[in-house]
């Protein structure tokens, strides 16, 4: 149930332990779409659910581009979900090998959401303890913005019917600048283009599933074009060999963000789904893959 009569700042803090670390990542090109202008309809917001789980997002490649992409996370429930979300982003690693995130574990951490739906979140400097390049660094605070506008919508801290944005404070003070390269302070909303083109929701990484109709759930920001998927399934010898194939699209209708779902009959064992985004000429543009088991 949405909570909406948030008139005065609900306050919710946490913090987290000390741990140091350092990263280092290669360049990546700034998308040629202007930061935060791309159509918000291609970055819809998670709808409210009824769960332990909790969103978080993280970077991942596809091809020659990186981008953001979700997973959902149990959630102990020992403090408010926006900070649990965050705190998971940068401090744990993803379920999925191909994604990662350039945030550093960071002293303290609270977050609070305004009436207006604002999120703010004042973090230590400590996480910011990895060198990038501008177009990391607009990734990593992206990151950031997805991850606290999906725990607040998913938990129905706030009205998802309205465009949320989040303002980033470091050590309490507006103006810092994020890795070197983003200045924060000012409010923030989600930027459309910094979302992967097609992304595997469920099943998650190594999950395993009952044998028979195994069900798979995914997006893409572009349903106008079709998706190629395949399943590959391990061999004895640990190599991987097509399975099964076929094509399938997106949902268009509004509000549903792409998502498509598939379901195939399969036997006990090991495979990966590789779904594709499909572009000029057949040829795949984008692809995600999601390894799982079967017994």
């Amino acid at each position: 149930m949405l909570v909406t009569a948030l008139t005065a700042a609900l306050v919710l803090s946490g913090c987290i332990a000390d741990r140091t670390g350092q990263g280092s990542t290669t360049p990546v090109p700034i998308p040629t779409a202007a930061l935060q202008t791309a159509p918000e309809s291609n970055a819809p917001l998670e709808t409210t659910q009824a769960s332990n789980k909790i969103p978080v997002y993280w970077i991942g490649r596809s091809d020659t581009d990186t981008f953001l992409y979700r997973e959902f996370r149990d959630n102990p429930g020992n403090e408010n979900p926006i900070t649990t979300a965050l705190r998971i982003m940068m401090s744990q690693k993803p379920l999925d090998h191909d994604f990662f995130t350039p945030w550093q574990n960071p002293g303290s951490l609270a977050t609070s959401i305004s009436g207006k739906n604002v999120v703010t979140v004042d973090v230590s400097r400590d996480a910011f303890n990895s060198n990038l390049d501008a177009g990391m660094a607009q990734r990593a605070v992206q990151e950031l913005v997805y991850t606290a506008t999906a725990a607040a919508a998913s938990s129905g801290l706030i009205d998802s019917g309205q465009q949320i944005k989040v303002t980033i404070l470091v050590d309490g003070h507006t103006d810092y600048m994020a890795f070197g390269q983003v200045k924060l302070g000012d409010p923030m909303v989600r930027d459309a283009s910094m979302v992967a083109p097609v992304w595997i929701i469920d099943p998650q990484e190594d999950l395993t599933l009952p044998a028979g109709p195994v069900k798979f759930n995914g997006r893409s920001t572009d349903p106008s074009k079709k998706l190629h998927w395949q399943i590959l399934r391990e061999n004895s010898n640990g190599d991987k060999s097509s399975y099964l194939a076929g094509q399938t699209t997106a949902s268009t209708v509004p509000g549903q963000g792409g998502v498509f779902s598939l379901t195939v009959g399969l036997g006990a064992g090991r495979y990966e789904l590789r779904v594709s985004l499909v572009g000029p000429n057949d040829a795949d543009v984008a692809t995600d893959t999601r390894s799982f088991n079967v017994r």
